[in-house]
């Protein structure tokens, strides 16, 4: 389950739902430390919705559909808890945008290289029972995803513009090998 905005376009808060799964491989390399490659699908975006009490009626839907791989360094507290840091190469496979219901096709102007974005992943991962794991990070992206400047952009590393910003809850479920 993802919760997602846009840093920049003036809509604040994580108030886009999304659908967040995908498979994993682990690899321990010492006893506190492993890397964690993923490929997940996952939906950003983000929302407003009308505030007739404040005279506003205007509805905004933004969705973007990546296909995500990221690279994880976890490191390995305890048993049963580990931190996460690391990068992610996002893939934009769809997006669509509106306004009050109707498609808002002038504003489509991605970035050629936001096609494909770089994030950054940050989180924590809990042994729950079993074979199942409890998952919650942050998603953030590290190159802008609109080619034009707009009002509200932010300021990232490398410039001003919109970023998606996302969290995630996620439950895991790890096949282990025979044996362990």
């Amino acid at each position: 389950l993802a919760a997602s905005q846009v840093a920049g376009d003036t809509y604040t808060g994580f108030n886009q739902p999304g659908i967040f799964f995908g498979g994993f491989v682990n690899l321990n390399v010492s006893p506190r430390s492993s890397f964690q490659m993923e490929l997940e699908f996952f939906q950003k975006g983000s929302k407003k919705n009308p505030e007739p009490e404040k005279n506003d009626y205007d509805d905004y839907h933004f969705r973007a559909n990546y296909v995500e791989l990221p690279l994880l360094y976890q490191f390995i507290f305890l048993d049963w808890f580990k931190m996460e840091i690391g990068p992610s190469a996002g893939f934009l496979i769809s997006a669509n945008e509106d306004m009050n219901g109707e498609k808002i096709s002038e504003n489509y102007d991605w970035n050629k290289p936001a096609a494909v974005t770089l994030q950054f992943n940050l989180g924590m991962h809990i042994h729950l029972f079993n074979n199942f794991s409890l998952n919650f990070r942050t998603n953030n992206s590290l190159l802008n995803i609109r080619s034009q400047k707009r009002t509200g952009d932010v300021r990232r590393f490398w410039g001003y513009g919109q970023y998606h910003d996302s969290l995630v809850l996620s439950i895991f479920y790890t096949f282990r090998k025979k044996g362990e």
